[in-house]
């Protein structure tokens, strides 16, 4: 009962940078808008161009990229529980590249079915996560080695998608921001059906939270407590490669928010117990993306940067920080 009360406070106040968020990504841009304005144009008649400045494209990217957020954020919380290893997310172990190629494969051999694109996005993470975890589980590898088989096959599934842009020439034009990851340009149609999914995969990750946290005590201990062990890590995975190749399939190959926002997560919550974890990842997912893609687009106005590689400039550091500290903490044990 403690530790709720002491949760609920952190997670009200997420949720009210997750609201100033939200706000700040409808009125920065190019031009930008009052709230308060905003707020009395709604209440008066007729459309202004202000309204459809915010309905048409400020208010899709910034569900997109919310969405995005939280589906990558929990993604990496559970793929982080589920191998045990605080440093894989879904880019760095190939749940993104997979879920680019097989997005990338189906706009080039079905490029007038839009709508198949999260479910090819979907069972390409899923492909890949799988692989990933096959290898270890085959190898008995250790934790920094599962790290490096991911890196490995993100890399090898990385050049399949360089392959099928250089078969299909014509996909190349849409390809280049896709590997760079953004939410410019989406609007609500294209955000269906993949908002189906990541609200059913972050419900079911969520749900599973408690499972997460037996399955950390270790296999023996999980299973001792009546858990199947397998099945578990089976339907967490799913999950993950759905929030991944969900988010994949509209957004782009963006990284590290899988790998960050846990990280930040955990801290904020002052445990590792994904019952704490997974929801605060969710608000916190959300509200970094969307404030990533305001940086993205007003940093060096009136140009705009792709939302990935702004996420990258803050991922990529935190990742060396990390590999750093654990080297440190393994030396100092």
């Amino acid at each position: 009962m403690n530790k709720k009360k002491a949760f609920a406070p952190k997670l009200l106040i997420c949720l009210c940078v997750l609201l100033l968020s939200a706000v700040l990504g409808l009125c920065a841009g190019t031009k930008w808008l009052s709230p308060v304005s905003l707020a009395a144009d709604i209440f008066s008649p007729g459309m202004s161009a202000d309204e459809r400045i915010v309905l048409y494209i400020r208010l899709p990217r910034l569900i997109a990229a919310m969405l995005a957020g939280s589906a990558l954020a929990v993604s990496g919380a559970v793929i982080q529980a589920v191998l045990g290893n605080p440093l894989a997310a879904p880019n760095i172990i190939g749940v993104n590249s997979g879920a680019g190629l097989f997005t990338v494969l189906c706009a080039s051999l079905f490029p007038t079915a839009a709508g198949l694109l999260p479910a090819a996005a979907f069972l390409g993470a899923l492909a890949a996560v799988l692989l990933v975890y096959g290898i270890a589980r085959k190898t008995g590898a250790s934790r920094m080695t599962i790290v490096l088989t991911g890196i490995g096959v993100s890399s090898l599934l990385n050049a399949f998608i360089d392959t099928v842009t250089a078969l299909y020439p014509d996909v190349m034009v849409g390809v280049a921001s896709f590997k760079a990851g953004g939410v410019s340009g989406v609007n609500l149609n294209s955000l269906f059906p993949a908002w189906i999914f990541i609200i059913a995969g972050l419900a079911v990750s969520i749900m599973l939270s408690h499972d997460l946290d037996v399955l950390s005590l270790g296999e023996n201990t999980a299973g001792s407590l009546g858990m199947n062990v397998g099945l578990v890590r089976f339907i967490c995975l799913v999950a993950a490669a759905v929030l991944a190749g969900a988010a994949v399939s509209f957004s782009g190959l963006i990284g590290f928010v899988g790998l960050v926002v846990p990280h930040i997560s955990r801290k904020i919550a002052g445990s590792s117990e994904n019952t704490a974890v997974l929801p605060l990842c969710a608000v916190i997912g959300a509200a970094f993306l969307a404030l990533c893609d305001i940086i993205a687009r007003t940093i060096f106005d009136p140009y705009e940067i792709p939302l990935g590689i702004v996420v990258s400039y803050i991922g990529v550091p935190f990742f060396l920080w990390l590999l750093i500290r654990k080297k440190e903490a393994r030396h100092n044990a």
